[in-house]
């Protein structure tokens, strides 16, 4: 199960509906080992894609950087899907090379950039074998 707290749930949404018509993506990190999401980071989508995101390649050492200093991981690794349901796609599966983080998809297909609906889900990727799991707002 993923437990975040209303703002971190708040600020992926808001970072998926403000890059609409492309996907957004980005990371949550926590203290390494806790599994506890605490610092929300979003990042540039470098495909600048309505379709596909991709992490900037520099940002991304930067940022993994910055975590080991900070003794962070990954805790949840989101992205937006503008036009099809929150749930990942065979790219989105071939990219997740983070076994213990949680995958989270924002869809905002229904509302767009604005105000209304937006499918908020959360998956563990491992061995490319996908398992749909709780999200518990705190």
């Amino acid at each position: 199960m993923l437990t975040l707290t209303q703002d971190l749930r708040d600020r992926i949404v808001a970072h998926a509906r403000a890059d609409h018509p492309d996907e957004a993506c980005g990371v949550v990190a926590g203290p390494a080992g806790s599994g506890s999401p605490e610092r929300f980071i979003p990042m540039l989508n470098a495909a600048r894609s309505p379709t596909f995101y991709e992490f900037d390649s520099t940002d991304l050492l930067k940022l993994y950087r910055e975590m080991d200093d900070r003794d962070e991981e990954p805790v949840i690794v989101y992205h937006s899907h503008t036009a099809t349901e929150a749930y990942p796609s065979r790219t989105d599966v071939t990219y997740a090379n983070e076994p213990g983080a949680h995958y989270v998809l924002v869809s905002t297909a229904e509302c767009g950039n604005g105000e209304g609906p937006v499918e908020f889900r959360s998956f563990r990727i491992v061995e490319g074998e996908i398992t749909e799991e709780e999200v518990k707002v705190v």
